[in-house]
């Protein structure tokens, strides 16, 4: 192929000016081409068209998400990190990609997600009334980085309180840049989070508890165990994909409704409403942007020719702006549907945790309007991710409200009285793996 056949745009989505630029900027892109080239981190495809990336998504074969550096293949990150292991099975392909899946999709049908539902709503209240007399609440660092964490370390089979051990290291992984000065502190910080994740994996082996971690631990493929890296990357996953994208859906969801309290009203009234509002925030903020892929075989995919070794970057939140799929794109529309949207993924490696994001946003969103429904964010607090490529979250999204009552008992004593019902308790004996 040559440098000719490509159209070749400046893009880099962990750029301030993607940032900066984040959705519009795209339209530029794909008028030019849906499948434009990016000399940026070595050189790679950028597809910003909705129905391209469909089509690519359909071809995992030609499109890998494994990492393997013997053989090439770069994972799904652009640029590939340094160092350490896969990302989990996320960042391998079929099938033994699909050995790890089927070990969580039990827990993460939307029955077993359902009985979650009330940790969440318990935990959410909870942080609602630490902060409800003071009359202002920080909604990530109070509220929305609280409940997903806790509740991932709930199906993983660790100990809830262990949510603040992992919060701080699995966030500032996502948003500090390799060439930040906080960097050093940040790996400092991941590497305390594996060896955590290593000692409970050892701990688990003599003392189970039901969760993920042990039926990761008693799963077998073609009648072996399965691999202890691939056991490690997949807690890692599930940390990073538990704690982190919720997180953000229900800021930016939190910050678009702060001018707009009449919508606020209509999701209240029309349970309805509220799930195709959650798809549109799915589709407008898409928390998680984009996933590479490696180019095994030369190939010709959505009108594009490729050669093996090409690297593709499927800009999942670029698609979801696209005009020729979504009417008026860069608006937000409550009640839009159908909404194809790509916010979770396409194809097989599309987000196993989806049913969990939906359920934990709108059991958080649905509890802060009833709560605090005159609430109002301080615009000059709120403090977006420094590098939105990869998660497009917010470190902080301070607000004021009324000051109020509390209504139930504090986050520790929640924590604890979870924590029995699932050492001792029926939990996971009723419709549980």
């Amino acid at each position: 192929m040559t440098q000719q056949e490509r159209v070749v745009v400046d893009f880099d989505q962990h750029s301030a000016e993607y940032k900066a630029g984040y959705p519009e900027l795209s339209h530029g892109i794909r008028s030019r081409c849906p499948v434009a080239w990016s000399e940026h981190h070595g050189g790679y495809w950028v597809v910003t068209g909705r129905d391209e990336l469909g089509e690519i998504s359909k071809h995992p074969e030609l499109f890998s998400n494994d990492r393997k550096p013997e053989k090439g293949y770069g994972g799904v990150a652009i640029p590939t990190p340094n160092g350490g292991g896969r990302g989990g099975f996320l960042e391998m392909d079929p099938p033994e990609q699909m050995d790890y899946r089927r070990v969580l999709n039990p827990f993460l049908s939307p029955t077993a997600v359902e009985r979650w539902r009330p940790l969440v709503a318990d935990v959410a209240a909870a942080c609602i009334d630490t902060a409800i007399e003071s009359g202002r609440i920080d909604f990530v660092d109070d509220l929305a980085n609280v409940g997903p964490a806790v509740l991932t370390m709930g199906l993983l089979g660790l100990p809830l309180v262990d949510w603040v051990v992992y919060c701080e290291p699995a966030h500032a992984m996502v948003y500090t840049p390799p060439n930040s000065p906080e960097f050093t502190r940040t790996f400092e910080l991941i590497m305390r989070m594996v060896e955590g994740i290593t000692t409970s994996l050892a701990a688990a082996r003599h003392a189970p508890r039901p969760g993920i971690i042990k039926a990761l631990l008693d799963a077998q493929a073609a009648g072996a165990p399965l691999d202890e890296d691939g056991i490690e990357g997949t807690i890692l996953l599930t940390i990073g994909g538990g704690f982190d994208t919720t997180t953000a859906l229900t800021a930016h969801a939190l910050e678009w409704l702060d001018t707009r309290p009449a919508e606020r009203v209509r999701l209240l009234s029309d349970p309805g409403l509220m799930d195709t509002a959650t798809e549109e925030w799915v589709r407008y903020a898409t928390p998680a942007q984009g996933g590479g892929r490696t180019v095994t075989k030369d190939c010709e995919v959505a009108g594009q020719r490729f050669q093996s070794g090409d690297r593709v970057w499927l800009a999942y939140g670029l698609s979801n702006h696209d005009p020729a799929a979504f009417e008026h794109p860069d608006d937000i529309v409550l009640d839009r549907f159908p909404n194809r949207h790509a916010g979770f993924g396409l194809g097989i490696h599309r987000c196993i945790g989806s049913n969990l994001a939906r359920t934990t946003f709108k059991t958080m969103l649905g509890l802060i309007l009833r709560r605090l429904p005159e609430y109002s964010i301080e615009a000059e607090g709120i403090v977006r991710y420094d590098d939105i490529g990869t998660i497009n979250g917010y470190k902080h999204l301070p607000a004021r409200f009324p000051a109020g009552h509390k209504e139930g008992p504090p986050l520790a004593e929640v924590l604890d009285r979870w924590q029995e019902e699932l050492d001792s308790g029926p939990f996971w004996q009723q419709g549980m793996p």
